[in-house]
């Protein structure tokens, strides 16, 4: 039984310390949170990269950015003082409780004594050790042994155990109409006619071992360009716009516009399109998030962080060492991904855009409505491909 206390929470302290795409798979657990109490309030706490969405996310009042020592996400440039600092900055807020999110390989219980000495009352995440006094609500963690969920069904099974539900598992996030505009205005600088096809293709990623080559994607951009006509629109982050000029080179009519968009841009430029093909990376969530079908070159890196609740072919080559939960293939040779052919991310691509293996290069492309509408969702229960 949950501790009695969590029906009086009205001012809720909740972890995600990790990055963008971890934020944004809690959002339904989130709403879960928020919507059990009336008149809760839900308070984020997570890294640089995660509170970028603070904006976007309408079951979050209010966004603490801390980038904790013991994270993957952190700058690097933690110091004893801002820790210190934060512990008084969450004592100084008196939240009534705190919920701990994290991956099944992370430790809550530098989380659980951060917010111990912040003189949280109420404290609960998973934990596999016995947390003692650092947690109000130890909920034993099941994985890995009994088996991996994915990141979304995870959080809504911890707030769930703290009698928060929700009949829409959707991830959400809001995407302003001033970003909109920007981001159709971007569109239109460049060049795009959105009644003709046109993509979005996303080539980067944090961590090398989710990177599909770039070649790979180049070749695959350039057989949707001639054979099919479409308008590949790269996109990517400031530091990678040189691999996507790269991309862009061999691709007949790509257009880049990478590291031209803010978060809120780039949300409202996925909303619009058609079809994303990224890697297993922030867009692809943000895909998910905003409804726009996805196909993923997923990395075997790990297996809970497929597209959620929303069309999508997920690409890759099975591998002895799948889940590795590296940041580079240790093995050397990246099977999982360069031994998938750009020809597979045509054929995925074509399935996803009805009416695309009859389109002629200068035919009329359907509305991005019309396609979202036809498209089948791919049940998210079946994520581990």
């Amino acid at each position: 039984m949950p501790d009695p206390r969590w029906p009086g929470a009205r001012r809720v302290l909740a972890v995600r310390l990790d990055s963008l795409g971890d934020v944004l798979m809690t959002t339904p657990a989130l709403r879960a949170l928020r919507d059990s109490v009336p008149g809760r309030e839900i308070t984020l706490l997570t890294s640089s990269s995660g509170s970028r969405l603070a904006p976007l996310l309408p079951a979050v009042h209010d966004v603490i950015t801390y980038d904790a020592p013991w994270m993957k996400a952190s700058r690097g440039d933690a110091t004893l003082v801002n820790d210190l600092a934060m512990i008084e900055t969450l004592r100084s807020r008196s939240f009534d409780a705190a919920v701990i999110f994290t991956v099944f390989s992370q430790n809550p219980l530098p989380a659980a004594t951060l917010a111990y000495y912040a003189a949280i009352p109420v404290r609960a995440a998973y934990c596999r050790e016995n947390p003692y006094a650092l947690l109000s609500d130890w909920i034993p963690d099941p994985e890995p042994t009994l088996g991996i969920r994915h990141e979304v069904e995870r959080q809504l099974a911890l707030v769930a155990a703290l009698g928060g539900s929700t009949r829409d598992d959707r991830m959400e996030m809001t995407v302003p109409a001033p970003a909109r505009r920007r981001a159709l205005a971007a569109l239109r600088r460049a060049g795009v006619d959105m009644h003709r096809p046109w993509l979005v293709m996303h080539a980067g990623a944090s961590a090398a071992s989710r990177r599909y080559p770039p070649e790979f994607f180049a070749a695959a951009g350039k057989r949707l360009a001639l054979e099919y006509g479409f308008t590949i629109v790269l996109t990517g982050d400031a530091s990678e716009r040189r691999m996507v000029d790269e991309v862009r080179a061999s691709i007949p009519g790509a257009i880049s516009i990478a590291g031209a968009l803010d978060l809120g841009e780039l949300a409202a430029l996925i909303a619009e399109a058609p079809l994303l093909i990224v890697n297993n990376t922030g867009p692809s969530h943000i895909a998910a998030a905003v409804g726009t079908p996805v196909v993923c070159l997923y990395a075997l890196t790990n297996p809970q962080h497929t597209p959620w609740g929303v069309a999508s072919r997920v690409l890759s080559h099975p591998v002895p060492c799948a889940n590795c939960f590296h940041s580079v293939c240790v093995e050397g040779h990246h099977d999982c991904l360069r031994r998938v052919h750009p020809d597979r991310v045509v054929e995925a691509a074509l399935d996803l855009y009805p009416g695309a293996r009859s389109m002629e290069a200068r035919g009329a492309s359907p509305s991005n409505a019309a396609r979202k509408r036809s498209l089948r969702v791919v049940s998210s229960a079946s994520f581990l491909h």
